[in-house]
């Protein structure tokens, strides 16, 4: 049995339970983490110090974190071809993209946009850096819609593991209240993950548990 660690509102946590899900694994998930605490107690530092969501154990496996690395070792591990590419130049191919959407459009968007907007009541925003962030982002965002444009997921036609990672934010990115760069290729890519069954369970999670009150 998978058990992974980790709330449902948490896309560091939807990231791998999309994984799971498209590679047709079962897993038992327990809420930590946010409103429901946990990740500062003894027995969870000790399964990731870091105190943060989501850990995964596979079976009487050592305690995994970190949601990309977590997604990697299960197409290493579980996943085809297509899911996880043989040739490691074709898997660093699309690896760098995951790379980049954690390192470059993730905290751009979630850090600059996402929390402010939606973590800080209204009249306490910082407008003048949420505008700055969303100018940031529209020049991230034109770099993977040019990816985007040679196929219709990072893999080819269908997901492989890079996707998780890099689809797992756009819900949010596009639900979100602000202005986005015109990205057709982007938005199309996006289209086609909601339209996946494990995309729009395990990730179309709604987050409106996390406003400000």
């Amino acid at each position: 049995m998978i058990t992974v660690w980790g709330r449902a509102t948490s896309v560091n946590v939807q990231t791998v339970i999309w994984a799971l899900a498209e590679l047709g694994l079962a897993c038992e998930r327990h809420d930590v983490g946010g409103a429901f605490g946990g990740n500062d107690t003894p027995d969870f530092l000790a399964m990731n110090p870091n105190g943060l969501v989501p850990v995964l154990r596979d079976g009487d496996g050592p305690f995994l974190w970190e949601s990309a690395a977590i997604v990697r070792y299960l197409g290493a591990g579980y996943g085809d071809g297509q899911f996880w590419p043989v040739s490691p130049t074709a898997r660093a191919t699309v690896d760098k993209w995951a790379e980049w959407i954690k390192t470059s459009f993730g905290p751009a968007f979630l850090t600059g946009i996402f929390w402010p907007s939606i973590a800080v009541p209204e009249a306490k925003r910082d407008l003048a850096a949420i505008a700055a962030a969303e100018k940031r982002l529209k020049t991230l965002a034109a770099m993977l819609d040019a990816r985007l444009a040679e196929g219709a997921y990072l893999g080819g036609e269908d997901v492989c593991f890079a996707d998780m990672v890099v689809g797992a934010p756009l819900y949010r990115y596009y639900t979100l209240d602000f202005e986005r760069a015109d990205t057709p290729n982007l938005r199309a890519y996006y289209e086609r993950l909601t339209a996946r069954p494990a995309y729009a369970e395990h990730v179309m999670v709604s987050y409106d548990s996390l406003r400000a009150k």
